[in-house]
């Protein structure tokens, strides 16, 4: 599907960007755990199993890149998902990937 109106190469730049930021399996399973809600980062280090140090660092490239929120609670820091739009990007991506994955294998062809 063409669109009617190409995007300048700043917006191809900065959605380059996003998708950067997206490449990144830790980070997608930060995204996965906030689904179901706000966590607070101790609970995504349960979650996904990484380190409080390196959690911290992909929660704030997240935050930076407006795909995240977060708020501080006394000595907690929760974050939630701030676009909406990734959860029908994970969506497409997923289901995407679901249909490829249940579609049989290429039988390979005989020799003669």
């Amino acid at each position: 599907m063409a669109r009617k109106n190409p995007l300048t190469d700043a917006a191809l730049e900065q959605i380059a960007r996003r998708f950067a930021v997206l490449a990144e399996p830790m980070r997608l399973r930060l995204i996965q755990a906030l689904f179901a809600g706000e966590r607070h980062v101790g609970a995504l280090v349960v979650a996904t199993g990484g380190s409080q140090a390196n959690i911290t660092r992909h929660l704030q490239r997240l935050t930076r890149a407006n795909i995240l929120a977060r708020r501080r609670e006394g000595l907690l820091v929760f974050h939630r998902i701030a676009d909406p739009t990734i959860f029908a990007l994970c969506e497409l991506v997923c289901g995407s990937l679901e249909r490829e994955r249940r579609r049989p294998a290429p039988t390979p062809a005989r020799r003669r």
